[in-house]
């Protein structure tokens, strides 16, 4: 045994150490370089002190130690100083605890079962997710150590002190098992698994708040009803779960109660979500007259079915009963319909809901159908593009002159020059015009004219024209509509604008033998602007099938103090397409490019080069249009993607409301112009995990 005795000036052996023995460690405020060499000599290791480790450490035992004890008491030491030792290729450096993970290592994939020298540990997991595992272990880490995640294959890396890779090896084992049980099939016996699946469902998310939103879909509990065999399909997290599960079915999988007669209860009332239950019920009387034609029962499905009351013949009969005329800002929207009766299926308008009486067995088959009939309908949100770009340019160019034939004083002067009616106002109508007194405005364009005086008033005796215009016009309209599948939507923006279909002048004798005349007209209005009408339908793939009608209509400028009446323009598309989902489609459009051209020219002396110009008139011009329609469909499955859309397109206009701000006036007061409210966000919608929330579709035109 050997006595080792230090203080901070020196350190005197009382014993030459020999290597295995039991020692007594007694060093006070020794320098950490002269005590690792006396730990190097103790345990025969090769220690090396990094330059940066500088200060002194106290290492006492009160009796003998093993030089393994006395090694690690003194890694125990540094590590209270902020120095470790790493292991590299059986050498020892002791280093400060910061340099230690880039300093090497033993690197393993088990972690060691003890010590206090620095190493990493690659720890695979098997069922728990890497990621979800890092928030929870990162705290039990040093600082100075680190604890990344491999996704690739679901791994963690971590370095840090041997003792607590051991720590954290156990809590690994611990976290990661299976997540969950197997598929397991419980079959029903006395009630519709339909009814019962939901109800299951509910009860177990209201059992554990909040985990339904926050946890993955593996943690989820999953129950599903097969209503071939009656049966739940469950999965759940883990077996406790499992158990609560059997437990609420086999609880609620009681026999029906009897009626006063001893006869089981048969009539059930069914709440639809998405149907019309009017509609419904009609489709399924058909079905079980199809299915019981011979049966008692069916002849009452049969008349039942046979008359079926119409929600909106009904409203209007009442109506029209009560003698009180409604029109469309009095009338309901929607008028109340009366209950559906007859047969073994009956709907209750009101609650919109199926009254089946039905043995159970039935009611399983007819519970079955609902549930497919009762999904909710898929929306198509249908974006028109109309773009019409058009381009007009005429020119006309024409000269007219006019003079007298013969000498001052003659009884009879002749005339000699041109009048074409091509380039604006004739020579002649203009000359006339003025001797007459009443003026009459030139042509469009440049006039140019010389007139000459006889008898005290002015004869116009040269005329030329000169005229060129240029005109183009880019219009681009996008209705658009948000309807169900297969049910058609319309949309009209424009004017209604009267037409006048007839007149009618009435001539009488009245008092005092003076007629009178009661005249009066006729009119009729007409919707002119845009009209777009669809009826999509959507098929399994995501095809969208859809009958189109489309028509752009507008009064023509020029007709409208007209005396034969409006002249409109109309451009209408009627088609029926296919188009993909989200995908642009062009319906139809014309390319149109129109010249015409007019020329007036005396013969012989208009065809000279240069000179001829003198004699004639020509007027040209050159109209394009370019029109084309585009559609794009986009389908709209859930309440989440519907949310999104509009949100989208809200804060959309929103925004140009805030860019079409008047510019702020001291002197007027009103600087403001309407803004749409800013929205609260919503609450978040549960959706199956299955499903996923479809993005807003962009615009198919800029912002």
């Amino acid at each position: 045994m050997a006595l080792f005795h230090s203080n901070s000036q020196a350190q005197t052996p009382a014993a030459a150490p020999k290597r295995g023995e039991p020692v007594t460690l007694n060093f006070v405020n020794a320098n950490i370089d002269a005590v690792a060499r006396t730990m190097a000599t103790l345990t025969g290791r090769n220690v090396v002190v990094d330059p940066r480790v500088k200060g002194t450490i106290t290492l006492t035992t009160e009796r003998p130690v093993s030089p393994a004890v006395a090694y690690s008491q003194f890694l125990a030491t540094l590590r209270l100083q902020g120095f470790t030792v790493v292991n590299t290729a059986g050498l020892d450096k002791i280093v400060p605890e910061a340099e230690a993970k880039l300093q090497g290592g033993a690197v393993s994939t088990e972690a060691p079962l003890s010590g206090g020298q620095i190493a990493t540990t690659i720890f695979k997991l098997d069922f728990e997710n890497a990621n979800n595992l890092l928030p929870i272990l990162r705290p039990l880490i040093s600082p100075n150590n680190t604890i990344n995640v491999n996704p690739g294959n679901n791994t963690l890396v971590i370095t840090d002190y041997a003792d607590n890779l051991n720590r954290l090896g156990r809590i690994i084992a611990a976290l990661d098992v299976a997540n969950a049980t197997d598929v397991e099939i419980i079959p029903v016996k006395n009630v519709s698994v339909t009814d019962i699946a939901p109800l299951v469902t509910r009860l177990l998310e209201s059992s554990t708040p909040g985990t339904v939103a926050t946890a993955e879909a593996s943690y989820r509990t999953t129950v599903i009803a097969e209503p071939r065999s009656n049966s739940l399909i469950v999965r759940t997290a883990n077996a406790a779960r499992m158990g609560l599960v059997k437990s609420l079915v086999q609880n609620l999988d009681q026999p029906l109660l009897n009626g006063p007669n001893g006869a089981a209860g048969n009539i059930y009332v069914v709440y639809l979500k998405n149907a019309d239950a009017t509609k419904l019920a009609t489709v399924l009387r058909a079905a079980l007259t199809g299915n019981s034609a011979t049966s008692s029962g069916s002849q009452g499905v049969a008349s039942g079915f046979g008359s079926p009351v119409n929600a909106l013949g009904a409203g209007a009969t009442s109506a029209s009963a009560g003698g009180a005329a409604q029109n469309s800002a009095t009338a309901p929207v929607t008028p109340s319909a009366g209950p559906s009766t007859g047969g073994q299926i009956q709907a209750d308008t009101a609650t919109n809901s199926l009254i089946i009486t039905a043995s159970e067995p039935q009611y399983r088959q007819l519970r079955a159908v609902i549930e497919k009939l009762d999904a909710r309908r898929a929306q198509v949100y249908v974006e028109s593009l109309i773009a019409e770009v058009n381009m007009d340019k005429a020119a006309e160019f024409g000269i007219q002159w006019q003079g007298p034939i013969g000498g001052k004083g003659d009884s009879l002067i002749g005339l000699l020059g041109t009048n074409f009616s091509s380039g604006g106002k004739n020579i002649i109508q203009s000359a006339f015009a003025a001797a007459s007194g009443t003026p009459v405005a030139p042509g469009a364009g440049l006039n140019l004219g010389v007139a000459a005086r006889s008898n005290g008033v002015y004869f116009l005796g040269f005329l030329a024209n000169f005229l060129q215009t240029t005109g183009a016009g880019n219009i681009l309209s996008t209705p658009n509509l948000l309807t169900l599948d297969n049910e058609e939507a319309k949309i009209v923006i424009g004017q209604n604008v009267p037409f006048v279909t007839g007149q009618f002048t009435n001539t009488g004798g009245g008092g005092g033998g003076n007629g009178s005349v009661n005249p009066f007209q006729t009119i009729e209005r007409k919707d002119v602007g845009l009209t777009l009408r669809v009826k999509p339908q959507i098929s399994e793939n995501g095809t969208v099938k859809m009958a189109i009608f489309q028509e752009v209509s507008s009064v023509q400028p020029g007709s409208v103090n007209s005396a034969t009446g409006l002249i409109t323009n109309k451009r209408s598309i009627e088609s029926n397409v296919l188009v993909e989902d989200g995908s642009i489609i062009v319906l139809g459009g014309l390319l149109q490019d129109e010249y015409s051209g007019n020329q007036d020219q005396v013969p012989g002396l208009g065809d000279v080069p240069l000179f001829g110009n003198l004699f004639k008139s020509e007027s040209r011009s050159r109209k394009k249009t370019n029109l084309m329609v585009f559609l794009r469909p986009v389908v709209v499955r859930d309440a989440a993607a519907t949310n999104a859309l509009s949100m989208d397109r809200y804060d959309m206009m929103r925004t140009r409301q805030q860019q079409a701000q008047p510019v702020n006036s001291n002197l007027l007061p009103v600087n403001e112009s309407p803004v749409l409210p800013a929205l609260m966000p919503a609450p978040p919608v549960t959706q199956p995990a299955i499903q996923q929330v479809q993005p807003a579709p962009p615009p198919m035109t800029g912002r």
